[in-house]
């Protein structure tokens, strides 16, 4: 866990968690079903696999998300959002929706 940092408000521990470019988009991939590390690659092309597994690795060490390994041959990993990550995502989707919204008004002042 981070160490205790003095805040105004919950916006700043809610940014500790998902600061950055990537950890946002990650949970919203997972919050559809549990994925696959391949699966998640391949919807997200623009991110390292170095990116990805610290990503990934900050998440589950959050809480935000699950890591199953199945002991099967070849071995098998799924990656999922725990109840605290669904909360969270419950959270961004108002900031989505204001990043569409925000995303249109720019490139019609284009």
């Amino acid at each position: 866990m981070k160490a205790q940092k003095p805040y105004s408000c919950g916006i700043g521990p809610a940014f500790e968690v998902i600061g950055g470019k990537w950890k946002a988009v990650i949970l919203w991939e997972l919050h559809v079903q549990a994925r696959r590390f391949g699966e998640l690659r391949r919807l997200l092309p623009d991110i390292s696999e170095k990116m990805l597994i610290q990503q990934l690795r900050e998440l589950e060490a959050d809480g935000i998300v699950h890591r199953e390994v199945f002991h099967e041959v070849p071995p098998r990993v799924e990656y999922s959002e725990t109840k605290l990550g669904a909360s969270l995502n419950a959270a961004l989707g108002p900031l989505a929706d204001w990043g569409d919204r925000y995303a249109k008004r720019a490139g019609a002042a284009r």
